[in-house]
């Protein structure tokens, strides 16, 4: 459930989708050469796929299968789940 913007989930990146009315506004403007814009968050929660065999609270804890769906058509991926096996 830690999909709240800003506090969880960061903006990154540019958006280059023309649902986002930041970037559609901003390829008009350009005379319909896409604009890419700064990322604006508008997450639809919950995150899909987490491990159901290892909570946290009663929620599943987030993998690297983990995505988490943008209203303006966009999928957020967990890239580095932040662990890792040492001998």
């Amino acid at each position: 459930m830690d999909a709240v913007p800003f506090l969880n989930v960061t903006p990154f990146g540019l958006c280059t989708s023309l649902a986002n009315p930041v970037t559609a506004t901003a390829t008009a403007a350009a005379f319909g050469v896409l604009t890419p814009t700064p990322c604006v968050l508008a997450l639809i929660p919950p995150w899909i796929a987490g491990n159901p065999t290892v909570l946290v609270g009663t929620f599943p804890i987030l993998t690297n299968d983990s995505q988490l769906m943008c209203a303006f058509g966009g999928i957020i991926k967990i890239l580095f789940q932040g662990q890792v096996t040492v001998s």
